[in-house]
């Protein structure tokens, strides 16, 4: 069961991009996804395309993700 996010707790776009932006110098942060999904690891991403991708070495997975599907980042 997947709990649904209320719109007004969501960051603003620029918010996130600047989350983002932070988390890709950092080791492993935390995504979480507006669909209630949880993915940790290390994230690239393209501003421009509003695109990343999560790398989980440990686990060795790797997710594409768009910036409209995310709910926060958590570092």
């Amino acid at each position: 069961m997947v709990k649904p996010v209320n719109l007004n707790d969501l960051p603003t776009r620029e918010e996130l991009v600047s989350r983002i932006k932070s988390g890709t110098t950092l080791p492993q942060v935390r995504l979480v996804f507006k669909d209630g999904r949880r993915e940790l690891g290390a994230i690239t991403f393209f501003e421009r395309q509003e695109k990343g991708r999560l790398i989980d070495v440990d686990r060795e997975y790797a997710l594409d993700f768009k910036l409209s599907e995310l709910e926060t980042i958590e570092y």
